[in-house]
């Protein structure tokens, strides 16, 4: 009998993937620690569940202090975090797993009680309009200070140092995070960025960031080994607006990729309905498939059937799997053998310690059971 389609190997440039499920990136804010630091006990243990995926990327990490906007995210910019993280990786290769680490820098999507009351930056003075989740709860964004040139090119290299950071912690690769009202996407979008210098006006100068980043995250390490995510269609969250040049600046991001030998493009279907949006594109895989060479990763609301079919109609490689990795960390097992799915708990999705962390059952796993 032949395999479903999400549990049959890949090669995913030199790496070898005994799947295609992917435990996509959450935010799960259990660095709770005065420096950020992932630790053994919880990360580790969390990400050692759910080694049998194909391949684990992490939650989103900051690059930098600057980079931090939401509470108890660990980071990938000191050495302390370094060292935990490499006590993680170790931890998922020795259940024989594979995982990469995001790359994060938020952006305006932050609040001044993460930055000593100094504002967040951003491409420019706009306020997203939108929630940071603080250590004092959720709290309204603020207007962010825009980016100087020497502000872009040292957070370039902060991205840089990151990648360095990553290897030296023996990640797998890592995964820019360019999607969801953060950083780079703010650069896209035309609502978010009025800049009128290299980096604003032309859809060349929006993308120019993400590039320049690029560019300097391969001198540190190979292209196979570097991933990319983007949100195309994302609509009224985040401080996100579409306009009429969003879908192309992502066109030209897209086939601009195919210049780079990367590891994957990550892509979001929408978030919500933007069936009424005019300028959204709403099958975002069966979209850009024939414009980018590469492989593709799909993400959002996948269940088992759907991600058998979007690998068998060849518009995806790779299916990324979010909440359903939370409260599953059998989850390939459970496809395996068509086992029912748990529920996952939203009350413990962001707090602090093992409870809706660690103690969803492996029910597909024998010695579990």
């Amino acid at each position: 009998m032949k395999k479903q389609a999400l549990l049959q190997d890949y090669n995913l440039n030199g790496l070898k993937l005994p799947n295609r499920v992917v435990m996509a990136p959450m935010t799960r804010s259990r660095a709770d620690n005065p420096d950020n630091v992932p630790t053994e006990e919880l990360h580790g243990e969390y990400y050692k569940q759910r080694a049998s995926a194909g391949l684990i990327i992490s939650e989103g990490s900051q690059v930098s202090k600057e980079a931090v906007g939401y509470v108890n995210t660990p980071g990938i910019y000191s050495e302390k975090q370094t060292e935990g993280w490499k006590k993680v990786t170790k931890m998922v290769h020795e259940a024989n797993g594979r995982i990469f680490i995001q790359l994060w820098h938020v952006g305006r999507m932050s609040h001044p009680d993460f930055h000593n009351g100094e504002k967040p930056v951003a491409p420019s003075a706009i306020n997203p309009e939108a929630k940071s989740f603080t250590p004092d709860g959720f709290k309204d964004t603020v207007t962010p200070k825009e980016m100087t040139i020497e502000d872009i090119k040292r957070t370039v290299q902060d991205f840089a140092n990151a990648a360095k950071n990553a290897m030296e912690a023996d990640f797998d690769g890592v995964e820019i995070h360019s999607s969801n009202g953060y950083l780079f996407h703010q650069f896209f979008n035309g609502t978010s960025n009025h800049r009128t210098d290299e980096y604003g006006g032309s859809i060349e100068n929006r993308a120019r960031f993400l590039f320049e980043v690029l560019d300097a995250v391969k001198e540190i390490m190979p292209e196979k080994k570097i991933g990319l995510r983007l949100n195309p269609s994302l609509d009224g969250i985040f401080g996100m607006k579409m306009d009429e040049e969003t879908i192309p600046t992502f066109d030209y991001i897209v086939n601009k990729l195919n210049d780079y030998d990367l590891a994957y493009l990550h892509l979001s279907e929408p978030f919500n309905d933007v069936s009424d949006v005019p300028y959204a594109v709403k099958e975002i895989a069966k979209h850009y498939r024939p414009i980018y060479n590469g492989t593709l990763m799909i993400n959002t609301a996948f269940d088992q059937e759907k991600g058998n079919k979007v690998i068998e109609n060849d518009d995806a490689d790779l299916v990324a799997y979010g909440k359903p990795y939370i409260s599953n960390p059998d989850l390939v097992e459970r496809f395996e053998k068509d086992i029912p799915l748990s529920d996952w708990d939203e009350e413990t999705f962001y707090v602090p310690g093992k409870k809706g962390y660690l103690d969803y059952e492996a029910k597909a796993r024998k010695e579990k059971v």
